[in-house]
């Protein structure tokens, strides 16, 4: 039997997921959480095959389970779960541990596929995914010159409209970190607004038009 953990801070999205595994015998939800640390605790008591983890959760990010999961280290394979499908986090998610990035919105045709992979130690994300960590038509400095990674994906949650405060939650940053970023990409791009960071994000298809 293989075990399962999932960690989402919504109910509803928890019973979503418990749905959509329950179509396989040979799979058991052994464990769930609410939030980052009681999602890395269910994982050192349970030692799940697999941890589905929401990217943004209270207490601790996906990003920072998946890491201390790696520090254990646990034989647990981190699913990172998000409504952001962007590849810019997705890079983040595997820099820190995880082996598949999924979005939400795919949940319902992929997860099976992705649980699939991680039982066998394969990692898993979307075709657009893979195109953007691979940079698409051309390499990720010649698209977004200047900018680091983070600023990137602070520009990309910019444009989603979300504030510093948003981002600092979903990014786990200081929202004076997160400012920082902000600015220096501003600065970068030579834009002085918002509504500039959002031209760009579209232009360089950071977000959907």
């Amino acid at each position: 039997m293989k075990r399962i953990l999932i960690a989402d801070d919504h109910e509803a999205v928890r019973s979503g997921l418990r749905a959509v595994l329950r179509q396989r015998a040979d799979w058991e939800v052994v464990a769930e959480a609410s939030d980052g640390s009681k999602a890395l605790t269910a994982a050192i008591e349970s030692r799940p095959h697999v941890a589905i983890v929401d990217f943004s959760m209270p207490r601790m990010t996906g990003l920072e389970v998946a890491r201390r999961i790696r520090e254990y280290p646990l034989q647990t394979e981190v699913l990172i779960f998000t409504v952001h499908n962007s590849g810019l986090l997705a890079q983040q998610a595997f820099e820190a541990g995880a082996r598949a990035f999924l979005a939400k919105s795919d949940a319902s045709r992929l997860l099976m596929t992705a649980v699939d992979a991680l039982l066998a130690h394969k990692q898993f994300c979307t075709e657009k995914c893979r195109n953007e960590l691979n940079g698409g038509s051309g390499s990720n400095a010649d698209r977004h010159p200047g900018l680091t990674p983070r600023e990137q994906v602070v520009v990309k949650l910019v444009a989603e409209g979300y504030s510093n405060k948003g981002i600092s939650a979903i990014l786990n940053l200081s929202v004076k970190t997160t400012e920082a970023h902000r600015a220096a990409a501003m600065r970068k791009l030579d834009v002085s607004s918002t509504a500039g960071l959002v031209r760009y994000a579209v232009r360089a298809q950071l977000v959907e038009a």
